[in-house]
């Protein structure tokens, strides 16, 4: 037996860790996701349709969610968990994330009283690291 052979390999031989290619992937889809949902809603709450503001804001951000599933579940997780499995968890994710976030925004406007800025960006900061999380380990895991 060589004394290679007991050797563990190094980590830098491996590449980047999977967990840090998944963040990346997550926050480019999310991120670019995010951009065009901004560019959409703006132009569709002009539009003259008869609907109050929020609910075609609210219809162009549910417009995302099947897209942005099938992006991070190829993408961002590689993930081989059934549709019917992990579409539900999915949504389920983002409902709570929308909860986190009117949470998060509470307590950063007012219990710590931050400026619009720097408030979003914690609330958006913590509210993307908690559903990335729970997205890895339980909507697309193949458990």
């Amino acid at each position: 037996m060589s004394l290679e052979s007991l050797m563990r390999e190094s980590v830098a031989d491996n590449g980047p860790s999977p967990v840090l290619v998944q963040l990346l992937s997550f926050v480019v889809i999310g991120g670019a996701a995010a951009a065009v949902f901004v560019g959409l809603s703006a132009v569709a709450v002009a539009l003259p349709t008869g609907l109050p503001k929020w609910l075609v804001s609210a219809l162009c951000y549910a417009a995302f969610i099947v897209p942005v599933y099938l992006l991070h579940r190829r993408y961002s997780f590689r993930s081989e968990a059934p549709h019917g499995q992990a579409l539900p968890r999915y949504v389920v994710v983002q409902v709570a994330g929308l909860a986190l976030a009117t949470g998060f925004s509470w307590l950063a406007y007012s219990l710590f009283g931050l400026a619009n800025v720097p408030a979003a960006l914690l609330v958006i900061g913590l509210t993307s690291g908690v559903n990335f999380v729970i997205l890895r380990v339980w909507a697309f895991s193949g458990a």
